[in-house]
């Protein structure tokens, strides 16, 4: 770099690399909501599908992912290779904001696309191989995840030229997954035994306390999610993170009381669903609104997500995790939104100008809204579709795994390892002293046990002059 290469605040670098982290914990937070929503059999591969993700998006965003997203020159569609490896990234003023450095940039977009195509494999849960599923992430990042971003977020894409508004991934990173997801199970089909008369009691969370777990990690991230796309340090990161929070109380408050208007009980499931709804719905929304309409926003975010829950099976498709009717759903209702609420005093807490929406009489802004999810989710739903089925006719790139593994599970079939572990035992007990002798353990990795069971069978030996209790339990155990 020359004598006159730009100077940074070092305030406002220590907030995007701090927001970096946040994002990139969000991965972890994902992999446990998902993976506590799943079946017992499949929760490890369902944190590793998320990792899985995490790598090959990093790959290819050093690659051409970045180049593609936000070389400074480009047409209205897409990017050009001037920036391929990250040639030429160093210190000088990135193409989202002049006052962080490129390369602090970089990293900090790397981590949308890796949670973006995290969040896209949820829909295949319990029947999906990795294999196929690692170049599928390699290539739907660089035909629809960069495409979507160059759009919204580059100068010279056409949503942005256009007027559209779209502060941290409405359309890329939520509407762009939502609707890949959906691509994704149409093409991969149905787990076994599911249909619109399946027992819900069958494709049940596992693991409540993971989910759990995961919302937490996840509401934890998304201030950095929302807060760094300000792409600096100041008081519209205090708004941002403001409305950002409260949009996902109120989407959980949204979510439970409608689901104990059915169930007449507070749902932990319902209340970590409106969450990631709120969540969902405020992210386009976030650096252009203030409390009152995030309040809206996170409530319309919470009610249409959850009826779209129910739409899964009115339709027949399966979208294991819900993806679509979250991140799809709640990404699309969150965009009009942003139209309909964006203010101009809210942009310019750190002097940024927009002309607002409907809040600000520019009635012109819905109508941008509009053709920025719609296009953004035709081209997801489009493009993942055709890339998913040119695979599944490819030899040795089938997208699903045999009758017989999904059967046992992801974990045995494709890791070979298990999030949980089963000892069996086999104990006698003497009835007069109470005294337990274990006669036989062994570790099982692949029982169907998902609960503590003790059968307990009694046997007499009159000639022994005592008697003797045999069962066996077979405990479950976290490994």
């Amino acid at each position: 770099m020359d004598a006159e290469a730009p100077v940074y605040e070092s305030g406002n670098i220590s907030w995007i690399l701090t927001s970096t982290v946040l994002v990139w914990f969000m991965v972890p937070g994902l992999g446990y909501f998902y993976s506590g929503l799943s079946s017992h059999k499949n929760a490890l591969s369902l944190i590793l599908y998320v990792f899985v993700c995490l790598m090959v998006a990093s790959i290819q965003w050093f690659v051409w992912g970045y180049s593609l997203t936000f070389s400074l020159s480009g047409s209205s569609v897409l990017g050009n290779l001037d920036n391929a490896f990250l040639r030429g990234l160093l210190g000088y003023p990135s193409a989202g904001m002049d006052a962080i450095p490129d390369l602090v940039f970089c990293m900090y977009q790397c981590m949308f696309q890796c949670v973006t195509a995290a969040l896209v494999v949820g829909s295949v849960a319990e029947r999906a191989r990795i294999l196929p599923m690692m170049i599928f992430v390699f290539v739907w990042a660089t035909l629809v995840y960069n495409f979507l971003a160059y759009w919204t977020w580059n100068p010279n894409g056409w949503c942005f030229q256009l007027g559209g508004l779209d502060f941290a991934g409405g359309t890329p990173v939520h509407i762009g997954s939502g609707c890949s997801a959906l691509a994704y199970a149409l093409v991969v089909g149905k787990r076994i035994g599911f249909n619109k008369d399946a027992d819900p009691e069958r494709f049940k969370a596992h693991n409540m306390s993971n989910v759990l777990l995961g919302t937490a990690l996840l509401w934890f991230g998304w201030f950095g999610f929302n807060g760094g796309s300000v792409l600096g340090s100041n008081v519209r990161v205090g708004m941002v993170c403001i409305v950002t929070n409260l949009a996902a109380a109120v989407g959980a408050c949204t979510w439970m009381l409608m689901d104990y208007r059915v169930e007449r009980k507070f749902s932990a499931l319902g209340f970590c669903s409106g969450a990631i709804a709120g969540l969902v719905a405020i992210t386009p929304a976030a650096g252009f609104v203030g409390p009152g309409p995030a309040v809206a926003i996170g409530f319309f975010g919470g009610f249409f997500c959850n009826i779209a829950m129910y739409t899964k099976r009115w339709l027949g498709f399966d979208d294991a995790l819900d993806v679509f009717s979250l991140h799809g759903v709640g990404g699309y209702v969150g965009c009009i939104f942003t139209g309909v609420f964006a203010e101009q005093y809210i942009a310019a807490l750190d002097g940024t100008e927009i002309d607002g929406g409907w809040m600000n009489q520019n009635w012109v802004q819905v109508g941008y809204q509009f053709a920025d999810a719609t296009a953004g989710a035709a081209w997801a739903f489009v493009m993942t579709y055709i890339i998913l089925f040119v695979m599944n006719k490819i030899p040795g790139l089938s997208l699903r795994v045999s009758e017989e593994e999904e059967l046992k599970g992801i974990d045995h079939a494709e890791i070979g390892e298990s999030a949980y572990y089963y000892v069996n035992k086999l104990v006698t007990v003497d009835p007069s002293t109470g005294v337990e002798t274990t006669v036989r353990e062994e570790i099982n990795f692949h029982t169907m046990a998902s609960i503590v069971t003790h059968t307990l069978i009694k046997e007499y030996a009159g000639s022994l002059k005592r008697s003797c209790a045999w069962y066996t339990s077979s405990y479950h155990i976290i490994q």
